[in-house]
């Protein structure tokens, strides 16, 4: 993926805690690879907590040094990279402000690429901002997920954005697009005969996609207890995820190609009726455990949480889509903090055989599935049936396994660098366009407004355990389960 793309990347927010562990590194790696970045490049970083540039410089150093190269870090590529850095002291709250931004990269080359990676209330602001002194022109903006509270605010923030960036300028990240075994589920589907025949109803039993993290709320409570894992897990990763799993082939891989299929999966998700959310929905909450053999908190102890406080850190959900490939085949999603392990990964359970000719051990061994790892380590693996050596016929699963870290020799590309050179490159095939979102909050508002109007408090879990016991029952009443493993 090499470019001569020159660019100039402003990094509103560049002291915040996204720019210190993920953007700034994946520039840095990007640089370090030779030829992703074109020479002339420069990433300007907008931020009121350093002076100057000499003190940002010191900021970086002290920082974002530690997040880059697992293996070390090149001090020559590392220079180099320091060498591209600008700095701009500004207020983002006072519009008059960004005339010294404008003079600041007035003179610097190529396409303009704006990244808010800020809090969402900036974002109407700054668009404002910038255009009053010409900025939005002929540039790219990023957007950071959450954009809006719900339908209404959303709307409300793509109006406003819409009105100062043409859609085609708007870049909405999603970091789990970017991922490497999302691309190569892409490949696995659309490049491969093999899979395609079985990728529908006939022969799927039930797809899980399960986004699982160790950890709580950390220094994010009071943005957490006002978003609650719905909106902030759901509405987003998970129902992108499911739009790739299930969409249509696209007659290429083109941006609006993507996304037009992506749009018909969201569009076609069965509506749920309130009265049924009760039982296709299962939202919790944690309590105190342990996790790793430390003692950890719950959730209404957390710093910045109400003590009374209702907001789900778990989710779990059957998903229905009503077309033709997908009608009957129920998909479960499931997201939550403080579980047993950090994993995401998309399980396809294919049915079993029709008739077994093999005996019992082939029904106690189970059926086919595909189970493609996003984190921490990222593979794809399908489940088969096998003879065990000795007399008889007894089967066993045994796995197909691709270790991408030990397939591919050279180094995998993470999710940000990958997304962050495409907006440099003007490829919004992986970013989310508006209908998209618009589709999938229209979707989960109604969940959203029962557990407002229900007032039911989540079902607790013990931190270190895989939620609450109410989401294992809802898959047992369709005869199967979620599928936990040790990494």
């Amino acid at each position: 993926m090499q470019t001569d793309s020159s660019f100039t990347f402003v990094l509103f927010g560049g002291t915040g805690d996204l720019s210190m562990r993920k953007i700034l590194p994946a520039l840095f790696e990007a640089h370090r690879a030779g030829g992703m970045l074109a020479d002339s490049g420069k990433i300007v970083a907008v931020a009121r907590h350093a002076a100057d540039r000499s003190e940002y410089i010191q900021w970086v150093n002290e920082h974002v040094k530690p997040h880059v190269s697992k293996n070390g870090v090149d001090e020559t590529a590392w220079a180099g990279f320091l060498n591209r850095i600008e700095f701009v002291n500004i207020d983002l709250g006072k519009a008059e402000d960004f005339v010294h931004l404008r003079d600041a990269i007035q003179d610097l080359p190529g396409i303009r690429v704006f990244y808010l990676a800020t809090g969402p209330s900036l974002f109407v602001p700054i668009c404002h901002a910038l255009a009053s002194v010409g900025l939005n022109e002929n540039a790219r903006i990023v957007l950071e997920k959450p954009l809006g509270y719900d339908l209404k605010s959303s709307n409300a923030i793509n109006d406003a954005v819409g009105e100062i960036f043409a859609e085609e300028q708007i870049y909405r990240i999603d970091h789990y697009l970017g991922k490497e075994p999302v691309q190569n589920l892409l490949a696995l589907r659309f490049g491969n005969a093999l899979f395609e025949p079985l990728w529908r109803r006939e022969w799927v039993e039930s797809i899980q996609i399960t986004i699982a993290e160790e950890l709580g709320v950390e220094a994010r409570g009071d943005f957490y207890d006002n978003t609650g894992a719905l909106r902030d897990m759901v509405q987003n990763h998970l129902l992108q995820l499911l739009s790739i799993v299930a969409m249509e082939p696209p007659h290429s891989m083109d941006s609006d190609s993507v996304r037009d299929e992506k749009l018909r999966v969201l569009r076609a998700l069965k509506p749920i009726d309130p009265r049924d959310i009760g039982k296709v929905a299962v939202r919790g909450q944690y309590h105190s455990g342990v996790i790793r053999g430390t003692a950890v908190p719950a959730y209404a102890t957390e710093s910045g949480v109400r003590p009374d406080s209702t907001t789900e850190t778990f989710v779990a959900l059957k998903v229905e889509i009503e077309n033709w490939r997908w009608a009957g085949v129920p998909f479960f999603l499931r997201t939550g903090k403080r579980l047993a392990d950090r994993v995401a990964e998309i399980v396809v359970n294919f049915r079993a055989v029709p008739h077994s000719a093999l005996g019992a051990s082939a029904l106690r061994a189970g059926a086919n599935r595909l189970v493609i790892r996003l984190q921490p380590n990222e593979t794809i693996r399908l489940y088969c049936l096998a003879k065990q050596p000795g007399e008889g016929m007894n089967l066993a699963s045994v796995h197909l396994d691709l270790a991408f870290d030990q397939f591919f020799r050279e180094g995998q590309m993470e999710a940000y660098q990958r997304l962050l050179l495409d907006v440099i490159n003007g490829r919004l095939a992986l970013f989310v366009r508006r209908d998209e979102q618009e589709a999938a909050w229209r979707w989960v508002e109604p969940i959203l407004n029962e557990w407002k109007v229900s007032n039911k408090p989540p079902k607790p879990y013990a931190s270190g355990t895989w939620g609450p016991a109410a989401s294992s029952a809802m898959l047992a009443q369709h005869g199967t389960c979620w599928l936990e493993e040790e990494n």
